[in-house]
């Protein structure tokens, strides 16, 4: 599957920042036209933010922001009426995935783009490519 244009779930763009498994499949989707949903940001942010006690977290955040918005140049993208709308119907279908998850894999739809995810939970399909 071609990822020079892709969907980024919270749960890749967290492999990258930490280096885990798959993150260097998420360095090369960043390289191209990366984008993520509102929603997945703000999962982003909260799981760094939780993460690190006891640190500065805003300069955390802020050097991470820096490095995906800025250098990768991630597109943050608001979620639309139409993306509300398809999340909800993916709920009827697989009631396991958060609506953050449900809100990633809509904005993918809506710009006919893959989604790439660490969560084992979204399965495979034609749309969703796994970095796990």
């Amino acid at each position: 599957m071609d990822i020079n244009a892709t969907v980024l779930d919270a749960s890749a763009i967290l492999a990258f920042v930490n280096q885990e498994a798959g993150y260097e499949t998420v360095e090369r989707c960043l390289q191209g036209e990366a984008h993520c949903s509102a929603a997945n940001w703000s999962e982003v942010k909260q799981k760094i933010v939780g993460s690190r006690s006891g640190f500065n977290w805003l300069e955390t955040w802020l050097e991470i922001e820096s490095l995906l918005v800025e250098y990768h140049g991630l597109i943050i993208e608001s979620v639309s009426r139409e993306d509300a709308e398809r999340a909800a119907e993916r709920w009827e279908v697989n009631k396991s995935l958060s609506l953050a998850d449900r809100l990633c894999l809509a904005l993918g739809d809506r710009l006919g783009l893959p989604a790439v995810t660490a969560d084992q939970a979204w399965g495979d399909g034609d749309m969703i490519i796994q970095i796990r």
